[in-house]
């Protein structure tokens, strides 16, 4: 009995003892692992090589026809090419666009609007590295090129309108035109909300090609900082109708900058 006693005790003491000793190898471990990434890292660093497997960012973009936000993910083929996959919705504005306020309108009305223009990209572009990092401080240059598919969204511009002492919406379809263009010069007209129109949403598939030049700053190449201009030509399958009284188009050509965050692995 005294030796089960003993044995018992002694486990006690010793396995959480082996317990903490091996918490404390794990933890050496992954401090020298760590220790091993950083000074590979500091080394690329002073290299100036931006080596990595994948990556993935997030952005947004100024057009010089509207404004977007984008996702990307990347994976590399070898230090100097990548496969970029990208998800990108906008919205497109068309040119005449002009905002006017009536004195009993409660928001802004952009006249001879008849839709909103959003379109949704999912593309593939080849990456191709121009310039490296000359040190960790410096730019690297990389040119990025190709396409994919993109789907219009139409969505309806709603306007309100007072008759009676009550707010009634009217859109630019058959049924509504006369009163449409009625509504356009009343003094009680207003604009849409973001939620309207969505009940009148409307689809144009087409395809899109894409070219770019992108400028990465980031100090750590761990880090993804960088700045995009480039231009973008989308064809659809039928002409889009975003005013009255206006032309409309199948082809859309528009010049960009845009800027982008994330992390590589």
């Amino acid at each position: 009995m005294k030796k089960i006693f003993l044995m018992l005790l002694a486990a006690v003491v010793i396995l959480p003892a082996m317990a903490q000793e091996d918490s404390k190898d794990k933890k050496r471990e992954k401090k020298e692992a760590r220790k091993n990434r950083i000074n590979a890292i500091a080394k690329q660093e002073e290299e100036g090589v931006l080596k990595y497997r994948k990556h993935t960012v997030f952005g947004g973009k100024l057009s010089s026809d509207g404004y977007g936000f984008f996702m990307e993910m990347a994976r590399a083929q070898s230090v100097k090419r990548a496969l970029l996959f990208q998800l990108d919705i906008s919205e497109r504005k068309h040119p005449k666009e002009e905002k006017i306020s009536g004195p009993f309108s409660s928001s802004p009305l952009i006249f001879g609007k008849i839709n909103y223009f959003y379109p949704i990209k999912l593309g593939v572009q080849q990456q191709f590295l121009l310039g490296n990092k000359g040190n960790k401080n410096g730019v690297s240059v990389t040119a990025n090129a190709g396409g994919g598919v993109s789907l219009g969204l139409l969505r309806a511009y709603e306007i309100e309108r007072t008759v009676n002492n009550q707010r009634v919406s009217y859109i630019y379809e058959s049924a509504d035109s006369a009163m449409y263009l009625s509504a356009l010069s009343d003094q009680t007209s207003s604009g849409p909300t973001l939620f309207k129109g969505w009940s009148h949403v409307k689809m144009t598939p087409g395809a899109y090609v894409k070219g770019s030049l992108r400028f990465d700053y980031g100090k750590y190449n761990e880090m993804v900082n960088a700045i995009e201009v480039g231009v973008t030509a989308d064809f659809y399958s039928k002409k889009v109708p975003q005013m009255i009284y206006q032309k409309q188009k199948q082809f859309f050509f528009a010049a960009y900058v845009g800027i982008m965050f994330g992390r590589r692995k």
